[in-house]
């Protein structure tokens, strides 16, 4: 099976060159779901790039028999953010020119001033399928507006015009993947929306930070997808209507960085088969693995992750790894601080508050007051 492979004109530069995206379109022989799939929305974070190269060349592997609906892959979504640099380092996590985060930029249906109890109840009486159907056609419609926005003579602001062309992909999709690395020295995870646990156990990752109701603002990727539907479930529950769409939306993180970890990179294809497996889109051997069947994810609420910050300027030393099961009053870091009190430097001691297992590590040791230093998450599911 072979990808149409075409790009999309994103931006012209001063110079008059151009920047692009590049998308690879899979379609089966039959009509199914559509999955999008992208990597490197955070300029740093690149090992869903890998993750995408060898799903590419194991769907050309494949027979179009064998792939049930679409699949749209995109590796390095944000060339802007990937090619951005401070010396050796990349970031490319901000927009250099405003400064807006550029996964905290994306457009949002139910901000669109739109009465979803209104169409829930205008909808009381029909199928599910008729109910997405309809529902879908109300979110393009708002969407197909940005256009006009984009096109007018007074223009628009880049990033307005960038997660246009992203969303634009994907809005009529079944199931969204965004697939990060963690911005510090993390663990594999993954973000999960209420209602969507089980599902996320197809990714075989062991950790997950679910996202309870209101507890997401639409302005993420994967939050500018769901979100909306999220919304129409909750209403529909409320007349009496309760509906789960098979509609979904997941961000990845998969290991650390500015670098493509082996594991991280494996663990990463496995999961990606095995969901898409799951949900009948491929029809080949071995998926879904039948380490489904028992595999546990521990899955921590956003609210209750906790984060440790730097109580004083200083460096980091004696930390403990991500991975690390601690306990409470166990010693987790020391920062080494100086001081401008003619004093001599002090090690200060740094105590976890709960038990629970280490997820990510800031990156850098030398940290000023205030600065992040690590999170703890729960150990059992």
């Amino acid at each position: 099976m072979k990808p149409n492979i075409y790009t999309i004109p994103l931006r012209q530069l001063a110079s008059g060159d151009f920047m692009y995206l590049q998308v690879y379109k899979f379609t089966g022989n039959q009509k199914g779901k559509k999955a999008y799939i992208q990597a490197n929305l955070h300029g740093a974070e690149i090992s869903g790039n890998a993750v995408i190269h060898h799903l590419i060349e194991f769907l050309m592997t494949l027979d179009n028999s064998q792939l049930i609906g679409e699949i749209l892959l995109v590796p390095v979504c944000n060339p802007e953010g990937v090619n951005s640099r401070s010396h050796q380092f990349s970031s490319g996590r901000y927009n250099s020119y405003d400064g807006k985060d550029w996964n905290r930029i994306f457009w949002d249906y139910e901000k669109e001033d739109v009465d979803i109890d209104a169409f829930a109840k205008s909808q009381i009486d029909l199928t599910e399928t008729e109910i997405k159907n309809n529902y879908r056609e109300e979110i393009l419609r708002s969407f197909d507006r940005e256009l006009e926005k984009i096109n007018s003579s007074s223009g628009t602001p880049f990033y307005k015009q960038y997660r246009y062309k992203l969303q634009s992909l994907c809005l009529d999709a079944d199931y969204v993947i965004d697939l990060h690395s963690s911005t510090n020295q993390s663990l594999d995870y993954l973000y999960c929306f209420h209602g969507r646990e089980e599902s996320a156990r197809s990714f075989l990752l062991d950790y997950g930070i679910l996202m309870g109701e209101g507890e997401y603002d639409g302005n993420t990727f994967d939050e500018g997808f769901l979100k909306p539907w999220l919304a129409l479930e909750i209403n529909l529950k409320k007349l009496g209507k309760p509906i789960q769409f098979d509609i979904e939306s997941w961000t990845l993180e998969l290991g650390s960085g500015m670098t493509m970890n082996p594991e991280s990179v494996i663990k990463g294809i496995q999961g990606l088969k095995n969901y898409l497996a799951n949900k009948g889109m491929l029809k080949i051997s071995e998926f879904p693995l039948m380490e489904l069947r028992n595999h546990q994810i521990v899955f921590t609420p956003k609210k209750e992750i906790k984060s440790y910050y730097a109580p004083v300027g200083g460096m980091i030393q004696n930390r403990v790894e991500p991975g690390t099961i601690v306990k409470q009053n166990q010693c987790i870091y020391q920062i080494l601080n100086f001081n401008k009190n003619q004093d001599l430097p002090k090690v200060i001691d740094i105590f976890a508050q709960t038990d629970g297992l280490v997820l990510d590590n800031s990156t850098n040791h030398s940290v000023n007051q205030g600065d992040f230093v690590l999170d703890i998450i729960w150990e059992k599911p």
